[in-house]
């Protein structure tokens, strides 16, 4: 278990390297979330996200010379990679095989040598350790080190300086479990009435299930759009900070990520990662506080990451329009003749809809000889709106079925 006098020391240590990210109160998600709520921007940290934290925290005090080896889906190797840099050591990365484009070439960019190895981040993790064996280098954990944990932990003693006096509660997203110990510790011997909340997605609630458990879980698969914080197992280590530091450990779903990654792009103007966002998530699905005595106080959300994948960002930003009723998807079926498609699109301009994509099919099993079906796609305010828009064109004499 790491001291606040760890936290301390890593702090004075990684100030010279280290950006400044200072907590910030958002007016919009504030009325959004019918509370106060406070930005930890470390999506706008060096590398784009907090891991430089613990990895030059870590790596900094290694004698020179030594090659450093650590496993990664994108931000920890970014953070590692700069490091090695920055004290002049070799470092080698070995990436998930479906690792995020820009993650590699990033990585690369700071000087480390890839390897694209295993379909998911826990192989890669077992084959970097085998390779720092075999060949004397030195293995830079993700989260599984008192160094590592330390550093993150710097994160929590800033919010400590930063917030509020009446903070409430402080949201992490929870991987591996490495910035939760930190950030919980810090917290515990500066703020001590604050409540620590963790978030992980629903499909890899590994810290989670290990806290009910009582000790570490291996999940036997995990499905997130959340990558940076897609892992099967934590450690007994992070596990032993969270059930002495941490109130609660709560999931969100793929949908309500992608709804607060959406309005953190609207609202914050912040760019960032899914496994950034599920913080966010839970506050605004009402996540915080349910069952650990919190009320509606002031809360501070950690936005961890910001390195994502821009296709990811297109789909992850499409699937959250959907999930907000932002999207409307209609089949609607209608007579094969001259001037049916025309009606249509008079009676969705009669109801002030943008229309975004449209399909037309002539031949279907559900069709009949003389019907046509059309998928269109509209642009509605919210779910109400959508409900609406199906009546209305019902009204219009049209057959309606919502698609999505």
């Amino acid at each position: 278990m790491i001291t606040l006098a760890d936290i301390k020391q890593a702090r004075d240590r990684v100030a010279p390297v280290i950006r400044k990210t200072p907590l910030e109160r958002s007016d919009s998600l504030s009325r959004l979330a019918s509370r106060d709520v406070w930005l930890k921007p470390e999506h706008l940290q060096r590398t784009g996200s907090y891991k430089i934290r613990g990895a030059y925290n870590f790596i900094s005090r290694l004698d020179p010379g030594v090659e450093v080896v650590a496993a990664s889906a994108g931000n920890h190797a970014q953070g590692v990679a700069l490091a090695a840099a920055l004290t002049g050591h070799k470092a080698t990365i070995f990436m998930p095989s479906n690792a995020a484009l820009p993650k590699v070439e990033a990585t690369r960019a700071y000087g480390a040598a890839v390897r694209l190895e295993g379909a998911v981040f826990d192989d890669a993790n077992t084959i970097a350790q085998a390779y720092a064996e075999e060949h004397g280098a030195v293995f830079v954990p993700p989260f599984d080190h008192p160094l590592i944990i330390a550093g993150q932990g710097t994160t929590g003693l800033e919010i400590s300086d930063e917030a509020p006096d009446d903070l409430e509660t402080v949201v992490v997203p929870v991987g591996g479990g490495g910035l939760i110990s930190g950030v919980s510790t810090a917290l515990a011997h500066t703020k001590r009435n604050v409540k620590v909340i963790g978030v992980e997605a629903e499909g890899a609630p590994a810290m989670q299930a290990s806290v009910r458990a009582g000790k570490c879980v291996t999940l036997d698969s995990i499905a997130t759009m959340a990558d940076g914080i897609a892992v099967k197992n934590v450690c007994d280590l992070t596990l032993a900070h969270v059930q002495a530091y941490v109130d609660e450990v709560v999931t969100v779903s793929e949908e309500e990520i992608s709804r607060a990654l959406l309005l953190l792009v609207e609202r914050a103007k912040a760019v960032v990662e899914p496994a950034g966002a599920v913080a966010l998530a839970a506050v605004l699905a009402g996540r915080i506080g349910a069952h650990t005595g919190a009320g509606a106080g002031p809360v501070a959300v950690i936005l961890s990451g910001g390195n994502v994948d821009p296709l990811l960002l297109m789909k992850v930003i499409d699937h959250g329009m959907s999930a907000a009723g932002r999207y409307l998807v209609l089949r609607i079926v209608m007579g094969d003749q001259p001037g049916a498609l025309a009606a249509l699109t008079a009676a969705i301009a009669e109801l002030g809809l943008n229309v975004l994509e449209v399909e037309h099919h002539r031949s279907g099993v559900r069709l009949g000889v003389n019907e046509v079906e059309v998928l269109v796609t509209l642009e509605t305010r919210d779910p109400e709106h959508r409900e609406e828009t199906v009546g209305a064109l019902q009204q219009h004499g049209f057959r309606v079925e919502l698609v999505r």
